[in-house]
């Protein structure tokens, strides 16, 4: 069991939920390899924060990856996801069983991600990627609304601030609420969303140049999708020089690349950084402080 699943499955979800769940994963996989015929050749390290994923061979021989992930709210509709988008920009869906969270894609190259590029030629290829992924999504289509999102966060965000004895100024946290309406209720169009499109969910592919993996997908509009990009590799951010300017620059980047408006672009990117900093620092994840700096440099 790699150790990185271990360690984040007990910070995120607890102890109660996620022990039982890393105690099963043996016997699910086993329960997989032997339902879809796949035979296993090895086990990705370091592998995802809340996913088992195998390296397997299909009974034809084709190469493809098995994912076993931990079902919550945020991951609850992946597969949705990648069958709307049948391999336009994100990895091919091969075959699931969505109550188990247990998906069988196409083999990418795991250990090459966009973060072994340079920093401007990853943030170039990932917005190629985002072009492929923000397609119209079907009526019937049962992604979570970042308006909904935006809702609840405007409920958490103050209590979680007031909970943890004020980690940020009190203010930040009042216009990250502010934004939450105004932004929610403004959305110019909505499309569906990957909502966690940073440079190590970016793979390198044989049928395309890069394919996105792991989305926590949404319906919102693309300026939301952004967010993740804008914080990107948060340790070699917080140690530069002038981060604030960092990430600026990076807003206006981006913005422009996808002409798209910055102020709606720094909006969304400034809750998502409150939001999940506040989160990580509740469960005790050292990256909380960061974020809570990015959100901070983003007002």
């Amino acid at each position: 069991m790699p150790d990185r699943l271990v360690r984040t499955a007990v910070r995120w979800c607890g102890e109660e939920a996620a022990r039982p769940w890393l105690a099963a994963l043996p016997d699910v996989a086993a329960e997989y390899l032997a339902r879809w015929n796949l035979r296993l050749e090895r086990t990705v390290l370091p592998g995802g924060a809340l996913s088992l994923t195998l390296l397997v061979r299909r009974e034809d021989g084709t190469p493809a990856t098995l994912k076993l992930g931990f079902v919550d709210r945020y991951t609850a509709h992946e597969a949705e996801a990648l069958a709307m988008w049948a391999g336009r920009g994100a990895v091919r869906l091969l075959d699931s069983d969505v109550s188990r969270g247990t998906l069988l894609l196409e083999r990418l190259q795991p250990d090459v991600s966009l973060r072994s590029l340079p920093e401007d030629r990853a943030m170039l290829e990932a917005v190629e990627v985002l072009r492929h992924l923000w397609i119209t999504p079907p009526e019937d289509c049962g992604i979570d609304l970042v308006a909904d999102r935006a809702g609840l966060w405007t409920r958490t965000m103050p209590r979680r601030h007031a909970a943890l004895g004020e980690p940020c100024p009190k203010a930040l946290v009042d216009e990250a609420v502010h934004l939450c309406a105004e932004l929610a209720a403004s959305q110019p169009r909505i499309v569906a969303l990957h909502a966690d499109c940073h440079h190590g969910n970016i793979l390198a592919a044989e049928r395309a140049k890069w394919l996105a993996i792991d989305p926590r997908p949404m319906l919102g509009e693309p300026a939301f999708d952004l967010g993740a990009l804008v914080r990107d590799r948060l340790a070699t951010l917080v140690a530069e020089t002038r981060p604030q300017a960092v990430v600026r620059r990076r807003v206006t980047w981006l913005s422009d690349a996808l002409d798209l408006d910055t102020d709606r672009v720094r909006g969304w990117a400034l809750v998502q950084a409150l939001a999940l900093g506040l989160w990580c620092v509740s469960v005790g994840d050292p990256a909380g402080e960061d974020l809570l700096s990015v959100a901070e440099w983003l007002a």
